[in-house]
This record gives C-alpha cells, sequence and structure tokens, in this order.
C-alpha cells in the first residue's frame, strides 16, 4: 500500500506514470454536507504500481497530478467517472483527457444499463470485492489499511476491466462508439451550472407560465445561494419550497409566513426579502418570455401511442445488437421523436441513428411494422 503525503512522492509517482499509455484512476470525496465536493484521496494505477494521494495532506501540491491529467500521451481510464471528471474540472479548471470510462464502455459492449464496477469485477476478472468501506468517512485522519486497500482496489482492478473491454471494442469494431460518449464526456458546458436552468430539474405538473417563471426565479436563487454558503440545495430551501412559492406567489412577507414549507429561519431577514424579489421578478416575466417545458402534457398524450411503440422497438434493437437502451436513448428522447422527426436528440445521430433512429422514424410512418413469433419480436418491412 502506497499512501503519498509529500510533494517530491507526489512529483516523482506523476513523473513515472507520465510515460504509461494509460494509468487508472478513481476519486474519494464527501459531499453530504456542502455544495461543491470535498476531494479526500485519488487513487492512481500505473504499470506496475498504484498510489492513493491524499489530498487533504497539508501542503501537499496538487499540480504534478493536474499535469498528468492534461498529459496527450496519457489516456486516463475511469468507471463512471463523471463526477470524477465535475472534481477535476471545478480543481484544475480544465477537464482530464484523453478519457476512457468503462462503464460507457460497458454498455456498448452489451452489460446492461449503468453497471457498476464491481458487476464487471465479478464478470469479467471472477474476482469479488469487499464494499464495506463503500459509505466510511474519507475525510477522516489517519486513513486505515482497510479503508487503502479499498481505495486501491478500485484502479488496480480497472487495469484488467480496461484492457478486457478495449479488446472487446476492437474485436466488434465499437472503439469510435465509445470515443464519441468520451467527447460528449469532456465537454466543460456539461459540469457548468447555470442556476437559471435548474428548475428544469424539478417535477412539477403546473404548465402555466407565470408558475414558472416564478419557479425558475427562486431556483436560480437557490443555487445561487447554495454555491455561495456551500451548502447542499435543500439546506436553503427544500424543492416543496420552491413549488409551494411558485404556487402561491407570495408578495408580502405575512403571505411568506403562511406557507406550510418554509420556516422562521427562511422568512425572516435577507432570505425572505430574496424570495420576496425573486417572486416579484417571476410575476414580471411578460408570457412570452416565460420558461416552457420541454414536453408539454398534451402533446404527449397525442403521442402516446406512437411513444409506446417506439419503446418496443428500442429495447428489440438493443436487444439484438448488445447495447444498453439507456445509452440510445432516454424515454425524453423517445417522447421527441415521437413528436418531431428532427429532433435534437442523439438516437437521430451517428451511429445511434443507425442502430435505432432510421427505424424508429420509418415506424413511426408505416413503413416498418413489428410482429411476434411466440416469445420473439420480430422487425419487418411494410410492403408499399
Amino acid at each position: 500500500m502506497s499512501l503519498i503525503t509529500k510533494n517530491d512522492e507526489l512529483k516523482d509517482f506523476c513523473a513515472r506514470l507520465s510515460t504509461a499509455e494509460f494509468v487508472t484512476v478513481d476519486t474519494e470525496f464527501l459531499r453530504d454536507k456542502t455544495y461543491w465536493p470535498i476531494l479526500c484521496l485519488v487513487q492512481l494505477g500505473g504499470p506496475d504500481e498504484a498510489a492513493a494521494i491524499d489530498t487533504l495532506a497539508e501542503g501537499l501540491d496538487l499540480e504534478p497530478l493536474f499535469e498528468l491529467m492534461r498529459n496527450p500521451g496519457v489516456l486516463k481510464v475511469f468507471h463512471a467517472g463523471r463526477q470524477d471528471f465535475e472534481i477535476f474540472f471545478r480543481q484544475m479548471g480544465e477537464l482530464p483527457n484523453p478519457v476512457f470510462d468503462t462503464q460507457v464502455s460497458a454498455m456498448v459492449c452489451g452489460f446492461g444499463d449503468s453497471v457498476g464496477y464491481e458487476t464487471l469485477v465479478s464478470q469479467l476478472l471472477r474476482k469479488s470485492i469487499d464494499k464495506t468501506m463503500r459509505f466510511t468517512d474519507w475525510g477522516r485522519r489517519p486513513l486505515s489499511d482497510k479503508q487503502l486497500i479499498y481505495a486501491l482496489g478500485d484502479v488496480t482492478h480497472l487495469r484488467v476491466v480496461y484492457e478486457k473491454l478495449r479488446d472487446k471494442l476492437k474485436t466488434n469494431d465499437r472503439y469510435q462508439w465509445v470515443a464519441e460518449e468520451m467527447a460528449h464526456l469532456n465537454n466543460p458546458a456539461i459540469y457548468q451550472t447555470d442556476p437559471r436552468e435548474t428548475w428544469r430539474r424539478l417535477k412539477v405538473r403546473s404548465t402555466k407560465p407565470k408558475f414558472l417563471a416564478i419557479l425558475r426565479e427562486v431556483a436560480a436563487l437557490r443555487e445561487e445561494e447554495a454555491q455561495r454558503r456551500d451548502v447542499p440545495r435543500n439546506r436553503v430551501l427544500r424543492d416543496d419550497a420552491l413549488t409551494e412559492i411558485a404556487a402561491h406567489a407570495p408578495k408580502t412577507r405575512d403571505e411568506l409566513i403562511s406557507l406550510r414549507a418554509l420556516h422562521q429561519g427562511q422568512i425572516n431577514g435577507a432570505m425572505g426579502d430574496a424570495i420576496l424579489a425573486a417572486v416579484d421578478r417571476g410575476l414580471n416575466v411578460k408570457n412570452s418570455d416565460c420558461p416552457v417545458p420541454a414536453r408539454e402534457r398534451a402533446s404527449l398524450n397525442k403521442t402516446g401511442p406512437a411513444t409506446d411503440l417506439l419503446k418496443v422497438l428500442l429495447k428489440v434493437k438493443c436487444d439484438a445488437h448488445g447495447v444498453a437502451q439507456k445509452l440510445i436513448a432516454s424515454s425524453d428522447d423517445i417522447e421527441a421523436i415521437a413528436q418531431d422527426d428532427n429532433a435534437d436528440v442523439p438516437a437521430l445521430r451517428g451511429w445511434r441513428r443507425d442502430i435505432f433512429g432510421s427505424d424508429a422514424l420509418a415506424l413511426k410512418h408505416g413503413r416498418l411494422a413489428m410482429t411476434a413469433n411466440g416469445s420473439k419480436i420480430m422487425v419487418v418491412p411494410v410492403p408499399d
């Protein structure tokens, strides 16, 4: 076991890995009490060594690690790396590059939707992982031997998982599929939160323009305040408080007090003033400028049968090609295709269109049909 806590150790270790074809990477972090993740540990696996970097060690300069993450000659291998990418983006101001994600690759290779690391190790390496340390407190020091063994296991096994998936991708000629996904994950825009778009995270039924305008304003207020105070969103305002504020549109502090989802500390003082100001901004938005839901419920009702058929087709095509459905299209994507032949969704572009998108449009317009032969669903052309 190797735990790096000193600058010269980190510099030497990263220098050795800088000549490797690829390195495996994992992180341990805390986020239960903060808005921004607290990076506690970075694990790196090289050709013949692995180490954990104690990012909380006093005086440790992480620049050698960041240089390795930027090194264009070293492939960085992650499993389900999106949160890791977000952490590195915040820490170093850019994303690791080039990268490879074994979860995405496993989905391309037919291991199912969002396959876990433990499952991949079991199926590809015939080994089991002790996950008893999964919920350990990575912020406490000193770290125990058991914690380090667990942490380093996440990058040592990952080397073999990567090699096996890489070989599968080359055999089935799908490496480019993964490359397209990695290009998407390496887009900085997806790691930059726009407070005025966070209202879309909320599940709401109302599509009234003023309701949505107010919701947008109070959700943006919550996001900005959570970032400023570095606390979880719900520590500022709960989701139900946002929707209750949007529904009742309080204009005075007395009207705020009547809302059940707010407590006294959120009503009094600066926060109460900020909520009322956000409501006022929402009320003053012109109807033409009010936000619009991604999918209008009325439109979805009209395309319900087509949506249902397309979901069956998605399963049939994904089963036939051995690729995870989630990687091809989401439920929202399916609904968008049912409404619009030119929907801006991944399923109508590139390799996804070849596998599913073209047939989805053909089925929608009656050029294809589906028929059952016992338990098997088949796709057949419709004669002219």
